[in-house]
């Protein structure tokens, strides 16, 4: 997180009520700052353990609002205001000028079944989480074993949020993408040679 570019003391939110919302807002409460986490179930406890949610509540500038949901955002040329509904059906505006959206992450690749391996969660296999299995499956044709990034398709790579294991973050996707294109060129190498 881009922890440097907010102010000292800004109050954020954190939507979500998954383990990775829970420990956005932890860190994000470090410097003593005000985090509200926005959470449309009535509790967080079936969904992030309970080591997490005692960090939480033993942490004073954390705010846990459970049934509530942001309706608006507000500002020129950048946040200024957010507006959130409450459990009670009350919309209410505050001055916050940072959102983390922490909602989890499903894989749209269902149009992908048929052409690469998946995994169970539907997310891209590549390079070394592609199993023997799934080579056999996907009638790997080459002698050699799939590139770092490269899919159950030989030449075809996927990076950032679809692939299986991703850490979901900008920065490692956009690294992802530069490893792949390295990996593009050498797929070029090989085809020439052996076209």
């Amino acid at each position: 997180m881009e922890e440097a570019q907010l102010g000292d003391g800004d109050d954020v939110i954190v939507v979500g009520g998954a383990n990775s919302a829970g420990q956005a807002a932890v860190f994000l409460a470090r410097t003593g700052r005000p985090v509200h986490v926005l959470v449309r179930a009535n509790s967080l406890s079936e969904s992030m353990s309970r080591y997490l949610l005692r960090r939480i509540e033993e942490t004073p500038t954390i705010h846990i609002r459970t049934r509530t949901e942001i309706v608006a955002l507000e500002g020129n040329g950048h946040l200024e205001r957010v507006q959130w509904r409450d459990d009670t059906g009350a919309v209410s505006s505050h001055d916050i000028k940072h959102v983390f959206m922490m909602t989890g992450a499903e894989a749209n690749t269902g149009w992908l079944k048929s052409r690469v391996t998946l995994d169970e969660k539907g997310f891209i296999k590549t390079g070394p989480d592609l199993m023997q299995d799934d080579l056999r499956a996907a009638e790997w044709p080459l002698k050699r074993a799939p590139f770092l990034l490269e899919t159950s398709l030989p030449g075809v790579f996927a990076v950032g949020d679809a692939r299986c294991g991703n850490i979901k973050r900008v920065a490692s996707a956009v690294g992802e993408g530069s490893i792949a294109i390295s990996y593009v060129h050498r797929v070029l190498a090989e085809q020439s040679v052996n076209p």
